[in-house]
Formats: structure tokens, sequence, C-alpha cells
């Protein structure tokens, strides 16, 4: 054999090899709240917005895109990290068609949680109505690629849920409607039938490869520091503990999903402990300001309350760990994001 055939041979060798283990992700599908919502809220009748100034001034181009966010959110790292997209579209942006969809589309909501009584404190879109969103889609995919491209799509496709902490800070703790018929376990157990039952839907729908995410110490959220006065603004740890113990049943129901659905790969994405870690060792990542975010006064204000006119809003959110009461900054949904791809490419590479 000549050098060349040699050499020739080598490079055929090392492209098959890195076609075996290339990205296997073709798309990128998204469901849940605010967490990881890119801006269908915009076209729905609500309150909760986020598509305006300071939002999105980090974005590219420095638009607020109805991400809750000065920056990109997890889903749009993640896609990255696949090498499927930079951002994911929102489903009812009009921007986007059929052809932007078919690669990565978000159903999320900002606002809403597995319990539709959740859904309804801010008139946002249900978990159930995310699904038939996502029917829809299948069928505009089926149109515009073919049967057989589309199902190959759906059945390779990384879905990415995450919810849950709406359910107890907007409905559970706030309302007294779940809490007279419920315990807090009771309440927990409630959520994680809901959220089963929808991944079984989704299962039945084609869906192969999922990562949920649970909830991160939502009792550090600014907004429950700042309501924390007998505790002195602390972290409001009975909410934390809440957080905890229904990650702990969320494993159980994963694991119990991957016995039963044979062809499922569901993964744990559990984002409690690095965000707890960045929480109680902020200076370790860069941040300078933990328990107040950067928009406004940092203790309460989100949404619309979040507005760029305050001359109280920080001018470099990378040194803060939440970017409004209520949302991470987009460096934090960085490091956050940067913590679980590695599972992620283990498990769906």
């Amino acid at each position: 054999m000549t050098l060349t055939c040699l050499l020739l041979f080598l490079i055929h060798i090392v492209v098959v090899k890195n076609s075996e283990t290339s990205n296997n992700v073709p798309a990128v599908i998204v469901f849940g709240d605010s967490s990881v919502d890119s801006g269908n809220n915009n076209a729905i009748a609500t309150v909760l917005k986020s598509n305006f100034k300071p939002y999105g001034r980090d974005f590219e181009g420095g638009r607020p895109t109805g991400r809750f966010c000065n920056g990109r959110v997890p889903p749009d790292f993640l896609a990255e990290a696949f090498g499927v997209k930079s951002t994911i579209p929102a489903y009812l942006d009009p921007a986007y068609t059929i052809q932007d969809f078919a690669t990565g589309v978000c159903f999320a909501s900002a606002g809403t949680g597995y319990d539709n009584a959740t859904s309804a404190v801010l008139n946002v879109i249900p978990l159930w109505k995310e699904l038939e969103f996502y029917k829809e889609y299948q069928t505009r995919l089926r149109s515009h690629v073919g049967v057989e491209k589309a199902n190959e799509i759906i059945s390779e496709a990384l879905y990415l849920m995450s919810l849950g902490t709406n359910d107890f800070l907007e409905n559970y703790y706030v309302f007294p409607t779940r809490r007279i018929h419920f315990t807090v376990s009771q309440y927990q157990d409630f959520l994680l039938s809901i959220a089963e039952n929808f991944v079984r839907e989704l299962y039945a729908l084609g869906a192969r490869k999922l990562s949920i995410t649970g909830l991160i110490p939502i009792g550090c959220l600014p907004l429950e520091r700042a309501t924390n006065i007998l505790g002195d603004h602390g972290c409001n740890e009975e909410y934390n503990n809440v957080a905890l113990t229904f990650n702990a049943k969320l494993e159980n129901v994963i694991a119990k999903l991957n016995r039963e659905l044979p062809q499922l790969k569901a993964l744990s994405a559990n984002a409690y402990s690095i965000v707890n870690d960045i929480i109680t060792r902020p200076s370790a990542y860069g941040y300078e300001v933990v328990e107040k975010a950067c928009c406004s006064t940092g203790t309460f204000e989100m949404s619309y309350l979040c507005s760029d006119k305050s001359p109280l809003t920080c001018t470099d959110a990378e040194k803060y760990v939440f970017w409004d009461a209520f949302h991470p900054t987009e460096k934090t949904n960085r490091i956050v994001s940067n913590y679980l791809i590695p599972k992620l490419k283990a498990t769906f590479r």
C-alpha cells in the first residue's frame, strides 16, 4: 500500500469513526414554564410577559424575545451543545415557520405548572395545551418533511421538561384551595402523577429521549428572600426542603418510567445542587450579588415591574445570580447548562 493510499484509508477510518459518535439529536423540543419559555407568552392574553427591555438586553441584537432573562435560557445552550442551533424558537412566534421548528421548538409558557389550577392563576398555557400544540406540530412536520423523516426526527429528538416551581410558589403557598385538599407531600404526589401521565402520552406520540428538570432551591429566589421577614431575609428552608423531597420523588418516577416504557431513555437533569452551590459560594463563580436580582430593587420585580427606566437596575448582569426576582441571569443559565451537558451527552449521544 502506497503512502497516499494509507493516508486515504486512515482518513476514511477517522471519518467513519466520527460519524458513528457524532450528534444523534436532530431537534430539541421543549415543554415547561418560564425557566425554558422562549416567548410563547408574547402571543397570549396574560400579564406575564417579558417582550420588552431590559429583558433580552444581552441577547443577540439586544432583543427582548419573551425569555425571562437578560439573554439565553438553558434549552438554547443545550441545543447549541448538541450542534442543533443556538436558540430554540417559540412555537407561537409568527416570525418562525415549520422549517425552523423542524430542528427545535419550544412549547413552554411562563407561569404554568403541572397543575391546571396553576396555569389559571395568570391565564397562561396549561401543560395539556402544550401537548396539544405538540400534536399539531407533528402534523405540520409530517407535511413539511414527509412521514418517514418526521417520524425519525420525533423519535431521535431530545425532549426537555422543566416546571413545578409555579405549582408551589404561585399556587399552593399563595391560595388556600390546594392546601385545603392536599398536604405538601400529597400535592407533590399529585403533581408527579400528572408528570408521569404526560410522559406516557409523549411516549405514545413517539418521544424516546427525555430530560426532566426538577426544582432548584426555590426558597432562595430573591422574591422569597424578600418576603421571608421572620427569617431575616435568608433562604426559606421550608421551600427548599419541599424542592428536595419533590426531586427525590421525581427520580423514582423517572426510574419507574424507564422500567415500564422499554424504548424510553428518561434522565433526571437535577440542577438543585449546582444552583445551591452557586448561591452558597457565589464568589467562586465570579458573582458579587446573590440575595437580590439585577432588575430594579431586585427584591420583588419581574415581568412589567422590571423596567429599564429604573435607576436601580444593574449595569452588569454577570455579577448577579438572578436577573429578576424569580429568574436567573444568562450567566447562571450557562453555568447550570454546562453542568448538565456532560450528563445529557453521555445519555443521548
